[in-house]
């Protein structure tokens, strides 16, 4: 990325800057605007999260707002209640608590007098959602969102679940905001009681793991902040963005065909990260893109940012199967609206014993069985690879042992899908309670797999999710399984193979009981979103370099950083671990005089054949020091189950000095819910 230290306009910041609510809690926001904006008022940008603007993010939200401001914006990065610097307690996401807040927020910064009275929200995973949310509310002043890697429905699309399956992310995303909410304010900014803030913090924020648990269907819980409760809801215009190794890509899709105001989609290779620190590359100028968006909605300027395609998406070319990609070959593809009539289906048919077939081929019916053993998944990477680390899945030859496996005859030309494939499958299982995984790879000509798109479906929600139903064993039902949007060209010679399995542990929680699948082949069949390449249109589409502001704090590394991904299979005590070891070793903020430590632990395991020995478990330490203070805190998270129950146990100690000052533990049962 290149850092533009000379911007058109000069930039004042506000390190510091209190925002009254009507409850007289105050949140704490970091500001950049224009030099001379008192004078000649511009409009706002607002971003609104809980992830510590002081420090945590400071790098990051420097090349962004001040890269804005320095192009005639008023930046404003606020921490939600309950965060960072913010007065009061944060205890779960997205309630009307934080939606309402985000109002008052809007209507504050539209009142300033460096504000024309227009503003724009823009954010990245929870200020993606809640930009979203918060637009639904229809604040007057909010002109426009730019929501990066979101989603519009909490339930079917976020980290807690996938095709009514219980995530294992939602685990370690429960992990990483235990850790967040035990981290006091900064001394420097709220003065001596930041200790009584960060005890009302230890005290009020509490265990969101339970919480989530208690809701394994889709109740009124995950409608709330869910915007595809009522699109017409959301009122102004809307720039959905994601990457292909991102866990949210899917709602670009939807936004894009159910909004009914002015709206843009960019799916680009990219993990959970902003566009123009994109990784897996190529990373993009999307902070100009932005600009463009910002100048057409809150200045009115004609930028022909709406004369782009409606979705633009980087099509994919075939690669060999790794956990990590500095860059994805490939180009960008558009198109003029989603649904896009230039995309039309293609069916296989799945056939004895174990082939992909062009429909028109006439295939006759018969029974496959499948009983899936516990290690397909260990090498499935994560849901949603969050911060472009070795999460990606690998060579899918070391999962297909134990799954059920379709595969095409050689391609004559190239294929090339955009949008999601769909399976329809006939089935029986012998349980009440079963999930499928489904995967779709490109095999190479030297027979290496790489998974391209994926599908789960627990079982008991094939008509509702809302009201699932247990299975009938032995009785015959067609289930649809839908995959996650992507973009993937598949060359000439290669074969397409699809991949089904009773489990995909530790991606997803297993069913209570081992099941034994039985597929009609002859009678299910894939369906592939298949889009004709448009060579001349698509070579319109380009991008200017990745560039940003330079940030205000110099910082340095103090200790090492560690990041691992280890399978582990222990053959004499028959278990298996895959272990995740991210640590951001000690950084010094140097112009804050703070030093910050960050590291996480993860260990996701299970013995032989046993589903109820499935086990995750995490360790967070995080801490601060400056001179004489001295904060850190330890959180441990473990989930475990047994056939008929989940079992939970976290810990929580907090550490002044070398002096343990608060510890609380938790040992909770909650029934499983047809999961």
């Amino acid at each position: 990325m290149r850092v533009v230290a000379d911007l058109p306009v000069q930039v004042r910041e506000l390190e510091h800057v209190w925002i009254p609510m009507s409850d007289g809690v105050r949140l704490a926001a970091r500001i950049w605007h224009p030099a001379d904006a008192p004078k000649h008022p511009v409009p706002a940008i607002l971003e609104y999260i809980p992830y510590r603007r002081r420090d945590s993010t400071r790098m990051r939200d420097d090349g962004i707002h001040r890269y804005f401001a320095g192009h005639g914006y008023a930046c404003v990065r606020v921490d939600l209640r309950g965060s960072g610097d913010s007065e009061g307690v944060l205890q779960d996401e997205y309630l009307q608590q934080e939606l309402d807040d985000g109002v008052e927020v809007i209507r504050w910064i539209s009142e300033q007098p460096w504000c024309s009275g227009g503003v724009g929200m823009i954010g990245i995973s929870w200020g993606g959602f809640n930009g979203l949310q918060i637009a639904a509310m229809r604040p007057p002043a909010l002109k426009a969102v730019v929501s990066v890697c979101s989603t519009d429905d909490r339930y079917a699309d976020d980290v807690h679940h996938m095709g009514g399956c219980l995530l294992g992310d939602n685990l370690s995303w429960a992990s990483t905001m235990f850790a967040y909410n035990s981290l006091p304010p900064d001394p420097e900014i709220v003065g001596p009681q930041w200790r009584d803030l960060w005890f009302q913090r230890l005290e009020g924020s509490g265990f969101w793991l339970e919480q989530w648990l208690r809701h394994q269907r889709r109740d009124d819980y995950w409608r709330h902040g869910s915007i595809c409760e009522d699109w017409s809801a959301v009122q102004c215009p809307v720039m959905a963005v994601s990457g292909w190794a991102d866990g949210y890509s899917n709602a670009v899709f939807r936004l894009l065909a159910n909004l009914q105001v002015p709206r843009l989609g960019l799916v680009g290779p990219w993990s959970h990260k902003y566009p123009h620190q994109g990784v897996p590359g190529p990373a993009i100028g999307f902070l100009q893109e932005c600009l463009r968006w910002w100048d057409r909605w809150l200045k009115g300027r004609e930028t022909g940012i709406m004369n782009e395609p409606m979705l633009r998406a980087w099509m994919q070319d075939s690669v060999p199967p790794t956990t990590y990609y500095d860059e994805r070959p490939g180009w960008w593809v558009g198109e003029p609206g989603w649904p896009s009539p230039q995309v039309h289906r293609e069916f296989f048919t799945l056939a004895w014993p174990g082939t992909l077939e062009p429909e028109s081929e006439a295939v006759t019916e018969r029974v496959m069985t499948l009983r899936s053993p516990l290690s397909v998944g260990l090498f499935a990477g994560k849901w949603c690879s969050y911060a472009a680390t070795p999460d990606l899945p690998h060579d899918q030859r070391e999962e297909d042992g134990g799954a059920m496996v379709f595969t095409s005859a050689p391609l004559d030309e190239p294929l090339e899908i955009l949008g999601a494939a769909k399976l329809d499958l006939q089935l029986t299982v012998d349980r009440p309670v079963a999930m499928v995984a489904a995967r779709l790879s490109d095999v190479a000509s030297d027979d290496k797999a790489t998974r391209v798109t994926y599908g789960l479906l627990n079982l008991t929600h094939r008509d509702s999710s809302e009201s699932p139903a247990p299975l009938e064993p032995g009785r015959v039902y067609r289930v649809r399984i839908k995959f996650n949007d992507v973009a993937q060209r598949f060359p000439a010679g290669h074969r397409l193979r699809l991949s089904l399995s009773t489990s995909y542990w530790p991606l997803a929680w297993p069913a209570p009981q081992p099941v034994c699948l039985r597929v009609t082949t002859g009678a299910s069949r894939l369906l592939l979103p298949v889009r004709p390449p448009r060579d001349a249109e698509d070579a319109a589409i380009v991008f200017p370099e990745p560039e940003g502001a330079p940030a205000s704090t110099p910082v340095r590394q103090l200790t090492p950083q560690a990041h691992h991904w280890r399978v582990t299979r222990d053959l004499a005590e028959d278990r298996s671990t895959l272990e995740v070891v991210n640590d951001q070793g000690t950084v010094l903020l140097e112009a804050l005089g703070l030093q910050m430590q960050r590291k996480a632990l993860e260990w996701y395991s299970y013995e032989g054949d046993d589903v109820n020995s499935t086990r995750g478990e995490t360790l967070w330490e995080r801490g601060f020091r400056r001179g004489d203070w001295s904060v850190r805190t330890v959180t441990r998270t473990v989930l475990t189950s047994t056939p008929t129950e989940f079992l939970l146990h976290a810990q929580l100690d907090a550490y002044e000095g070398e002096r343990r000052v608060y510890s609380r533990n938790w040992d909770v049962r909650i029934p499983r819910d047809l999961v």
